[in-house]
């Protein structure tokens, strides 16, 4: 199983969204290039799925879906935001442990709603769980770090043989990655908590106090991040959190 990169307007710094054909499934359709009609041309693609519905792994679905007169799959009780997305609707729908061809369905929620991973016999295409350096964005509004950090907890504990990321490479090393992402984002939650408990209490100043270098150009996701993360201490009761002002519990 290979990477196809499509380019795309994507956060990532790679600039592209990797889709993958396994067995007749075409997963992460993000847009038309030669080479993904190639591969789709050479094989009986008889259904497409997404590891979830951002704008830069969709852009292909609509397409794909009549050339090759596919079945459309969504994620279950999110068929609405699916249609919205790709500009189609579902045929059918999945949730955890459903087969699709040669995929086994995880529920890997938390960078996005309605973000799932498939299992295969070579691994795990794992969409923007997990990426082979950096970090993935999960920024409040779309993310939800307590769902994410479970996602990869699952996954660390499923042991895959590789990840096949929605960005970069193929990831090899999967609990090293996976656990390196988790301590990540720990350290982050500690520098945020630190700030709260220092003094910091609107979304700007617990930012400039969490983040140790100058994060201006990225500066809105920064804050979305670190919003995020207090959403997630307010639910576990360390902080109080009302969307505006942080104060320790």
């Amino acid at each position: 199983m290979n990477p196809i990169p499509v380019p795309t307007e994507t956060l990532a710094p790679h600039g592209a969204t990797n889709a993958y054909v396994v067995g007749g499934v075409l997963i992460d359709p993000a847009g038309r290039t030669e080479e993904l009609d190639r591969v789709v041309d050479g094989t009986n693609i008889t259904d497409i799925v997404l590891t979830h519905t951002h704008p830069d792994h969709v852009g292909g679905v609509a397409h794909y879906a009549e050339v090759c007169d596919a079945t459309v799959w969504a994620r279950y009780g999110h068929e609405e935001r699916f249609a919205d997305a790709t500009g189609t609707d579902p045929d059918r729908t999945f949730r955890e442990g459903t087969k699709v061809g040669p995929l086994t369905v995880i529920e890997t929620s938390g960078h996005a709603p309605d973000h799932v991973a498939f299992a295969t016999d070579e691994g795990v295409v794992s969409g923007d769980l997990a990426v082979a350096e950096g970090s993935v964005v999960v920024a409040a509004g779309e993310g939800d770090l307590r769902a994410y950090l479970t996602s990869l907890r699952r996954l660390y504990a499923k042991n895959p043989t590789a990840l096949y990321p929605g960005h970069g490479p193929v990831i090899e090393d999967s609990r090293a990655t996976i656990r390196r992402l988790i301590d990540h984002r720990l350290r982050r939650e500690g520098r945020v908590l630190d700030a709260v408990r220092g003094g910091a209490r609107t979304l700007p100043e617990v930012t400039d106090a969490a983040y140790d270098k100058d994060v201006s150009a990225v500066r809105e996701f920064a804050e979305r991040t670190v919003a995020a993360h207090l959403e997630k201490l307010a639910v576990e009761g360390k902080v109080a959190w009302d969307g505006e002002r942080a104060v320790p519990n």
